[in-house]
């Protein structure tokens, strides 16, 4: 689809933007799970080295515990560093930097001049070169909808401002519930300063104390 206003331009740069993180947020939890699966079998193999020390085991299936996990630990290790996460995550970084500066140079101009379409084009480039495309599918969608969803929220809230700024705005009354609370507090605190002066109120009357317990009363 061509994108001929910079409205147009600054939504779809928005959009790809919003995936390039959403990607960048799914790399960084898969990072932290296989960090916390090394740290997680690093303390059972310490505990187990401890405990052995201490309680003096030496049977030889015990022994072979430490030595399991220790090959544990090293090839989820090496899985890490296969992956290379700080790699593709700088990469993702990188790409998402420059197209929030174009999206923060587009917004202070009116019109789309041949630059702009220029230095759109080169983050449509560093867009591609990021991620594979069947993952830019999936975070793309993901952004899209993100983004419908929040320009829903938008439209709604100015709208509800404008009626609130309307010289026709009425507010709604105020719940009996919330009312019959604010009367039962009045009358508490009132007959909770005579008692604190010291002097005598008169008994209340049953109707002016509002009681409820979720049935009939």
């Amino acid at each position: 689809m061509d994108k001929d206003s910079i409205s147009d331009v600054i939504i779809d740069i928005k959009s790809k933007r919003d995936a390039l993180s959403l990607a960048h947020e799914s790399l960084k939890q898969e990072s932290d799970q296989y960090n916390k699966c090394i740290i997680l079998l690093s303390l059972v193999n310490g505990f187990l080295e401890t405990t052995k020390l201490k309680m003096g085991w030496d049977s030889d299936e015990l022994a072979l515990f430490p030595i399991f996990l220790s090959s544990l630990i090293a090839c989820v290790s090496a899985l890490v560093k296969f992956q290379d996460f700080p790699s593709k995550m700088e990469k993702l970084v990188q790409s998402q930097s420059m197209l929030t500066g174009v999206l923060t140079k587009m917004r202070g101009h009116s019109e789309l001049t041949e630059d702009m379409k220029s230095e759109y084009n080169d983050c449509l480039e560093h867009l591609e070169n990021a991620i594979y495309p069947d993952v830019r599918k999936h975070f793309l969608k993901q952004s899209h909808k993100n983004l419908i969803e929040i320009m829903k929220q938008d439209k709604k809230y100015f709208k509800e401002v404008q009626e609130i700024k309307s010289p026709d705005y009425v507010p709604s009354d105020t719940s009996s519930d919330d009312s019959n609370e604010k009367h039962s507090i009045s009358i508490f605190n009132r007959h909770k300063n005579s008692i604190d002066r010291g002097t005598q109120t008169e008994p209340l009357e049953e109707e002016e104390i509002p009681v409820h317990f979720g049935g009939d009363v």
